[in-house]
């Protein structure tokens, strides 16, 4: 079968950019077969077990309740086997050898199997509080099929599950599909407490060192980031150092906001929309642009906004 195009010389220009990146990487003697996790294999294990975690509602549309534990029971003995391969993948993937993986991908497994009811309270805690923060939500149900903060949840409670477990691959991955469908990027390390919700939730971004805690609201476009990054003597990045803000109980941040740094909101802020914040801000503060300007005029030594200047 003949061909208009140069599939020949394009092939073989490929093969040397492969070879020429697996030198430069030192990866010239990978073994045979995939190294690594699939995203399409995580994506089909990420429904089974939503399934399980919500079978009448992320289950099969004909799922009766008389045979919802049976349901989950299967369901679960799947979703594990086929996470157990992507979990052996990764450990061959970081051990850079196939042997030996599959013990220690079974007991991560089991660790992540007992997680699971764990998840599951948190996340309806995640769902009430969707359903009493938002007037526009009528009923349980209508928050956890519709709303794409809670879709983003489920995937991060996972992830971050995974994160403990350190297979940061497998974390990443599993965040990354909630991202691309959602628009809400929360990295798997990120720490968040009971009850979280949030609204709209395009253009969340929350780092991997954030800490936040019970109860906490935030709306769209809001980020949680770093300021700076540290870098070593040879000029390359510091992995893993907290750098992202401490958001404490019953914090509010509405649209837009954009917090960066190591700074602390202590409990009940309020933070307004659009606001630019990289200092701490005390307990029931309320923050807005007006009161950030007003006090950007005053000079101050304080390095954090008293409750009393960041009033409305």
């Amino acid at each position: 079968m003949t061909t208009p195009f140069p599939i020949q010389e394009v092939a073989a220009q490929l093969a040397e950019q492969r070879r020429h990146w697996r030198d430069s990487h030192q990866r010239s003697q990978e073994p045979g077969g995939r190294e690594f996790p699939s995203r399409d294999a995580l994506a089909q294990t990420l429904g089974l077990l939503k399934g399980v975690l919500f079978p009448m509602r992320l289950g099969p549309h004909d799922l009766l309740q008389e045979s919802e534990d049976f349901y989950v029971a299967h369901t679960l003995d799947a979703a594990l086997h086929r996470l157990q391969t992507q979990i052996a993948l990764e450990l061959r993937y970081t051990q850079r050898s196939p042997a030996g993986t599959e013990e220690p991908a079974q007991a991560l497994t089991r660790q992540f199997a007992l997680a699971l009811p764990g998840i599951r309270r948190l996340l309806d805690s995640d769902v009430q509080a969707a359903y009493e923060g938002d007037p526009a939500a009528r009923t349980v149900d209508e928050v956890l099929l519709c709303y794409p903060g809670v879709l983003a949840l489920i995937h991060h409670r996972i992830a971050h599950q995974l994160y403990v477990l350190q297979l940061p691959l497998l974390a990443r991955i599993v965040a990354e599909l909630a991202h691309s469908e959602t628009g809400i990027d929360i990295h798997p390390g990120a720490q968040i407490g009971e009850g979280f919700f949030i609204d709209h939730g395009t253009g969340v971004v929350v780092g991997e060192t954030a800490v936040i805690g019970r109860k906490v609201r935030i709306y769209q476009a809001v980020t949680l980031g770093a300021k700076r990054f540290v870098q070593t003597a040879q000029g390359h990045l510091q992995k893993g150092q907290p750098r992202h803000p401490i958001v404490e109980d019953g914090v509010v941040i509405y649209a837009g906001a954009t917090i960066l740094g190591r700074v602390t909101l202590g409990a009940g802020a309020v933070i307004g929309g659009n606001v630019w914040l990289t200092q701490s801000v005390a307990a029931g503060a309320h923050v807005t642009q007006a009161s950030l300007q007003a006090a950007a005029q005053r000079p101050r030594n304080e390095p954090t906004l008293p409750a009393e200047e960041a009033a409305l």
